[in-house]
């Protein structure tokens, strides 16, 4: 990772104090690290607006997070219905001032063992949740908070956003693309005092990775993620890119020779 990534922008040594937040929007809250995240913020005085598709396990993150001292609200609602998923945050933001927004909703595909092509219906599948579905929470969050010329957004990327892995194709599109998202509205809305984050985390202990059919350098856990996220987050950094050493090779790869970055990713064990 470059010093640049690593650094807070000259936009983040011009804001004054941070401040804790006290509402904190989390998308895909009933994952490994939206969980870790929830679990991490959950304090008395906080309110925590939790979002999951899997109900049983949002029901049992909101209970554990309210033992801690959290106000809790969980949200069920669809981010592939883009619509119905704007009209749910700007209802949610009206009625409870989003002070951090945290976009970590995702899902994940792998090439075959059969190496069959991710067919035109499970590219849109994927990119409706990673990329659609994170523009229809940025869209249903950010009038509030640009109405109030405060807030966070911190969108989750990934490392695989700085070069394509051929193990996963459109994963690695939609998370390039999030990332690219993320950092042209950090340029746009940092002047209205809104800070947006691109997280973009390597191997974490979760059901999505322990699909992942390649090599896992660097595989950690939750809990850790979830610690470095909110330090980057307190610290108002463009990039939070993690673990250091597999963010810097990932970030070599994007600058040195195609034909040379293909060959490392297939000795690496990344290839098809």
């Amino acid at each position: 990772m470059s010093d640049a990534g690593q650094r807070a922008s000259p936009q983040a040594s011009r804001r004054s104090s941070w401040q804790q937040p006290s509402t904190i929007l989390i998308t895909g809250a009933t994952g490994g690290i939206g969980a870790a995240l929830a679990r991490s913020y959950a304090r008395p005085g906080c309110t925590l607006i939790l979002h999951g598709r899997d109900t049983a396990r949002l029901a049992s993150l909101t209970q554990e997070c309210e033992t801690r001292g959290a106000q809790l609200h969980g949200v069920t609602f669809d981010l592939r219905d883009a619509a119905a998923a704007i009209e749910t945050l700007r209802r949610v933001s009206s009625e409870y001032p989003i002070d951090l927004a945290i976009v970590n909703a995702g899902v994940s595909h792998a090439i075959g063992d059969g190496f069959e092509a991710e067919d035109w219906d499970t590219a849109r599948a994927v990119l409706a949740v990673n990329l659609d579905g994170a523009i229809a929470t940025v869209a249903g969050v950010l009038p509030d908070m640009r109405r109030r010329g405060a807030g966070q957004i911190a969108i989750v990327s990934s490392l695989a956003a700085y070069f394509g892995l051929p193990i996963t194709p459109i994963y690695c599109a939609s998370k390039a693309a999030t990332k690219a998202y993320g950092e042209a509205l950090r340029g746009w809305l940092a002047p209205q005092g809104i800070a947006v984050n691109v997280v973009m985390p390597g191997f974490v202990r979760t059901p999505m990775s322990e699909r992942f059919p390649g090599a896992r350098p660097q595989l950690m856990s939750p809990e850790r993620a979830a610690t470095l996220i909110r330090r980057g987050l307190e610290r108002n950094r463009a990039r939070i890119a993690f673990p250091r050493a597999l963010a810097w090779g990932m970030w070599c790869l994007s600058v040195l020779p195609a034909a040379l970055s293909q060959w490392m990713v297939r000795v690496a064990g990344f290839g098809r």
